[in-house]
């Protein structure tokens, strides 16, 4: 018997199996009622007594050996199946090369991290939008070029919907909902009638952000931007502000920075000025404030907007605004390590 039980856990040593099927074929071999284990313990009865203990033990090893293999083969094979699950047959066998985030993209997270660490907090809406939220609430008069079919695209029939000429909505919509303290971050698109070349395109992306709240000051606005060109270009960056004029603000200024490629001694890129225009601000006129259902005479505050693909040229150099929406893998592979 010895011989036996010995014969058998070298079989059970080399077993193998590559279905199911296999591995329960192999179950009733040696486990089942007339299989080669309960054979042997059949022929157990007939050993004699001083025997027993010592063969009593091997075939108990041997069970648990069978049962221990035929546990491994079933871990296997149902690894494999989910393995196999998880291909995919269709996939081509050549390397498939990583993708990247797409430079705006970059950009517009970097823009968003810096205004959350000054406490800013993202604010979205719609891109098809109504006359009152881009224009009216705004402080745009009646007549205002901005109005004109040659700026603004129109929804056909329906002269009071259009595709939003700037993020500048989201922050009405968030003043008529939300009493102040206000302090938003408007990422986002938006559309303009404006014939497609390497400077201008008729979609672009915009950043706006808004702070009111009681004594908001000019001077707090400009240590925002201070802080902002800063961290975005560097904390050699100077900043200069140039009064200006949006209806929305009052004062209004637009913000300019030294150039980062000769440091503001004059290149062909800032035109040898030294200086480069980045964005517009200006304090919230109270006249939006009130059309908002914000009360003018309490609270004050400041806006400031400027074109995501505006920065992204200023950081990575892009002459043409066309590639950045023309999904050529090869431009976009030059990202890759900006992750």
């Amino acid at each position: 018997m010895i011989d036996r039980i010995n014969q058998l856990r070298a079989e059970i040593d080399g077993l193998d199996a590559k279905t199911m099927q296999d591995v329960e074929t192999i179950r009733i071999k040696y486990l089942s009622k007339k299989g080669a284990i309960s054979e042997l313990m059949a022929d157990f009865r007939t050993v004699p007594s001083e025997q027993k203990r010592e063969l009593g033990q091997k075939l108990n090893e041997l069970k648990t050996i069978v049962t221990e293999r035929l546990n491994a083969l079933r871990e296997k094979l149902e690894q494999a199946d989910s393995v196999a699950a998880d291909m995919d047959l269709t996939r081509t066998a050549a390397p498939m090369p990583l993708g990247s985030r797409h430079p705006l993209s970059l950009v517009r997270n970097e823009i968003v991290s810096i205004f959350s660490r000054l406490g800013f907090t993202i604010a979205e809406g719609p891109e098809i939008e109504d006359d009152w939220h881009v224009f009216s609430s705004l402080n745009f008069a009646e007549d205002h070029p901005a109005r004109d079919m040659q700026d603004t695209f129109f929804i056909q029939r329906t002269p009071d919907v259009l595709l939003r000429t700037h993020t500048s909505s989201v922050q009405s919509r968030v003043m008529e909902n939300t009493q102040p303290p206000i302090r938003i971050i408007c990422p986002g698109r938006v559309y303009r009638n404006e014939a497609i070349s390497a400077r201008a395109h008729c979609f672009f992306h915009q950043v706006e952000a808004l702070y009111v709240d009681r004594n908001v000051s000019f001077a707090d606005l400009r240590q925002t931007l201070l802080y902002f060109a800063r961290e975005m270009f560097g904390p050699e960056t100077k900043i200069r502000l140039r009064p200006s004029y949006f209806p929305f603000t009052e004062p209004s200024a637009e913000m300019d920075i030294s150039c980062n490629l000769c440091g503001g001694k004059g290149c062909s890129f800032c035109k040898h000025t030294g200086w480069v225009e980045i964005l517009g601000c200006g304090m919230v006129d109270p006249n939006v404030l009130d059309a908002c259902g914000i009360d003018s005479g309490t609270y004050t505050g400041f806006a400031l907007g400027m074109g995501v693909e505006r920065i992204t040229n200023l950081k990575y150099q892009v002459k043409d605004l066309r590639m950045f929406s023309e999904n050529d893998v090869r431009f976009l592979q030059q990202f890759r390590s900006a992750h």
